[in-house]
């Protein structure tokens, strides 16, 4: 095959010879529901119900956590032979008050959720939104696959989950949920142009009220959206991580006074600096939303912006800032996205509007059953701003 044929085929070019591959696709809740009946998402208890979103399953810590003495790749090395020689202490999750996982420390625990894909479908992971917003690292790791948060087409096997708490020590119990699988076959992001044709049909981003159309929304080139950091409209601007707290019950809602865990930071003319190491809570200038056949993902601009880790937890299910009226109809204004954020290095300014993350849009299979936040028990970010994880109660200014 010359190379001119090979681009014109993995384009999609139909001249090339044959028709044109399906577009990939991010798989939705009732087909979720049937991989987890077929045996492809197994569980060692049952998967609950309220485990599965629009296009995401919540996965579970297992009943042991392993400290170990650094984070390694999966590679091809058994995990036993790994735990083995890296593994100092065990805490059990199982029990009634569960573990303290100390902040700085690095865990590994084996996930109650185990693989066994079809070779068509692949998955990727990252953290829910309360372990980012409480700053708890987290990578996926399946054993014999030499990359974290991911597992290739047709993996079979358990996953590991490495947990490590950066601002505050945490209490961990069996079958708290700290990330989640999202299953995808072949390629589901849009491109560029596609991404320009859903804008034009329906707004994705808002200032304020106002829905920006495509000649005011900034495209990148690989089908998502920059968008920027908002500190302005905002009182206070973000949120610090305080040192030397108490320990962060990461399961009960609203158990913490925010006072306790973290300081507010102001930010006169819209401009603040970072201090190194520290983390933050921001928030988006923009309000987003995400159509029911789509879902998103954060992710972080080119480094070139400065030495800054963030968007920990950065996935939005299908539906996430959306409305509908009784007849569809989509409405509102979205919802802004929430930025989890640390410098290294230097203390570091950073500016209202100034760009800070990009969004990259993935076709879903199909509208899911519930979109993100619909008839859910407890509750979720959907109608959040400068909002901190669940385990803090909101504070007055919300």
């Amino acid at each position: 095959m010359t190379s001119s044929t090979a681009s014109a085929q993995e384009a999609g070019d139909t001249s090339a010879g044959g028709p044109a591959p399906a577009p990939g696709a991010i798989l939705v809740d009732r087909e979720l529901r049937d991989l987890v009946a077929a045996g492809s998402i197994r569980g060692a208890r049952e998967i609950a119900p309220a485990q599965i979103q629009p296009a995401s399953l919540d996965l579970r810590l297992g009943p042991k956590a392993h400290r170990v003495r650094a984070g390694f790749l999966p590679g091809v090395v058994p995990m036993e032979e790994r735990l083995a020689t890296l593994s100092t202490s065990a805490l059990d999750l199982g029990s009634s008050d569960g573990a303290v996982l100390e902040r700085g420390l690095v865990y590994l625990v084996q996930l109650e959720e185990s693989l066994d894909l079809p070779p068509d479908l692949g998955v990727r992971f990252n953290p829910r939104s309360s372990a980012g917003r409480c700053d708890i690292f987290t990578r996926v790791l399946c054993p014999g696959h030499p990359r974290f948060d991911e597992a290739p087409p047709g993996y079979r096997g358990p996953i590991w989950l490495e947990i490590s708490p950066l601002s505050f020590p945490v209490r961990l119990r069996r079958g708290d949920r700290l990330c989640q699988l999202r299953v995808h076959r072949g390629r589901p992001g849009l491109t560029t142009d596609e991404l320009r044709e859903v804008v034009a049909e329906t707004p994705l981003v808002f200032d304020g009220d106002r829905p920006l159309g495509a000649d005011e929304t900034r495209f990148d080139d690989d089908g998502g959206l920059e968008l920027n950091l908002g500190l302005l409209s905002r009182d206070p601007a973000g949120w610090r991580a305080s040192l030397h707290t108490e320990v962060v019950e990461f399961s009960q809602e609203g158990a913490h006074d925010p006072d306790l865990f973290w300081e507010p930071v102001q930010a006169p003319g819209g401009r603040c600096i970072l201090a190194p190491e520290s983390f933050y809570i921001f928030a988006s200038r923009e309000r987003l939303r995400v159509p029911p056949h789509l879902a998103a993902e954060m992710l972080p601009v080119d480094i070139g912006i400065g030495e800054l880790r963030n968007n920990y937890a950065g996935f939005f299910d299908n539906g996430f800032g959306w409305r509908e009226d009784a007849e569809g109809r989509p409405g509102g204004n979205g919802t802004p996205a929430v930025l989890e954020v640390r410098a290294h290095d230097v203390p570091f300014l950073v500016e209202d509007g100034q760009v800070f993350f990009r969004l990259k849009f993935f076709r879903a299979s199909a509208r899911p059953e519930h979109l993100y936040g619909q008839d859910r028990q407890g509750a979720s970010y959907q109608r959040q701003d400068l909002t901190l994880a669940r385990a803090f109660r909101k504070p007055p200014s919300e």
